[in-house]
C-alpha cells in the first residue's frame, strides 16, 4: 500500500466494478506524448489519432492505418500463411521462437507487416504497412517475403503500390537473411517499375536502418508524417561517430523536406486525399 492508499484508504478499495462509484473504463482515456494532454479516446479516433491539442501524430498500429486508409475501412488480407521461422536458432538472452511468440501475443499479428488489397477512392491499389510493435517493425525473411508477395498482386492486378513504413532495421536475430531482405525488396520494386506501377511511400515515425535504406526511400514518391523521425543510424551514433553537435530537427521530416531527402510532408487527414491525386497523375485508373 502506497501514501496515497493510506491517506485515503477508499481509493484502494474493491468497488463493484458495476457500480457508479468504480474507475473509469480502461481505453476510455489516452494521453498525448508529445504536450501530456489527457484525450479522450473517442475524440482521439475521430482526429485519426492526432492529437487535437498540439497536432502530435501519436503511433498507430497497422490494421488501425489499413482502416482509414481503404474505403470504408474495408480491404482482403493477402499473405496470409507467410510466417517466421527460427532457422538459426538464435539466442540472447531469449530464444528467438521466445520472442516471436511473444510478438505474436502482444499484437496479434504473425509478422511485422500486414497486406491489404481494397480501394482508395475507388481505385483498386494495394497496401503494405508495417507493425511497430512487433519487434520494432523490424524486417526479417518472412517481412521481405509478405513485401514480395504485395508486389506481385500489384503486377498481377495493374494495381498501384502503397506501403506504410515504420521500423527500427533489419532483425538482428535473422543475420545475414535479414540482411539480403533489403537486396530482395529493391529487386521486386525494379519489377514493378518495369511494369509501370507507381509505387508510393510513407514513412512513419520512427523509420531506420535496412527498411529506411531499401523499401522506405525508394517510392516514386516518397512522403512522411509531420515531425517523423527518419534515418539510417539513430542521432547519437552519429554525433558520436563525427563528432559534430547535430541540429535539433536533424532527422525529422521537415529536415529531410528541407534537405531535399523526401518528396512531401502530409499530414494524416489528408493523406488519403493527397496518395489518390498523387496516383491519378501518375497511373489514372
Amino acid at each position: 500500500m502506497n501514501w496515497l492508499t493510506r491517506l485515503i484508504p477508499s481509493i484502494g478499495s474493491n468497488d463493484d466494478p458495476a457500480s457508479p462509484k468504480s474507475k473509469v473504463p480502461d481505453g476510455l482515456w489516452n494521453n498525448c506524448p508529445a504536450c501530456e494532454a489527457i484525450l479522450y479516446q473517442p475524440e482521439l479516433e475521430r482526429s485519426l489519432f492526432v492529437c487535437p491539442k498540439c497536432d502530435h501524430h501519436l503511433r498507430i498500429g497497422a490494421r488501425t492505418r489499413m482502416s482509414i486508409f481503404f474505403d470504408g475501412g474495408s480491404f482482403t488480407e493477402l499473405a496470409t500463411k507467410i510466417t517466421t521461422t527460427d532457422v538459426l536458432k538464435f539466442k540472447d538472452t531469449k530464444s528467438y521462437s521466445q520472442r516471436i511468440k511473444e510478438a505474436v501475443s502482444i499484437t496479434g499479428e504473425e509478422e511485422a507487416i500486414v497486406i491489404g488489397q481494397g480501394k482508395l477512392e475507388g481505385a483498386e491499389v494495394i497496401v503494405a504497412a508495417f507493425e511497430f510493435r512487433y519487434m520494432g517493425g523490424s524486417m526479417g525473411g518472412a517481412v521481405g517475403t509478405k513485401f514480395v508477395h504485395a508486389v506481385d498482386a500489384a503486377i498481377v492486378n495493374k494495381s498501384p503500390l502503397i506501403c506504410f513504413s515504420t521500423s527500427g532495421g533489419a532483425r538482428m536475430q535473422e543475420s545475414m537473411v535479414s540482411l539480403m531482405q533489403m537486396a530482395k525488396t529493391s529487386a521486386a520494386l525494379e519489377k514493378l517499375k518495369e511494369a509501370k506501377l507507381p509505387y508510393i511511400s510513407v514513412m512513419i515515425d520512427p523509420i531506420y536502418g535496412g527498411v529506411s535504406a531499401s523499401i522506405a526511400m525508394l517510392g516514386d514518391i516518397n512522403i512522411a508524417e509531420p515531425k517523423a523521425l527518419v534515418g539510417f543510424a539513430g542521432r547519437r551514433v552519429i554525433e558520436q561517430t563525427v563528432r559534430v553537435d547535430l541540429p535539433d530537427d536533424f532527422q525529422k521530416s521537415e529536415f529531410l523536406l528541407e534537405h531535399g531527402a523526401i518528396d512531401m510532408i502530409v499530414h494524416r487527414k489528408d493523406l488519403r486525399t493527397k496518395v489518390h491525386s498523387i496516383l491519378s497523375k501518375l497511373y489514372p485508373v
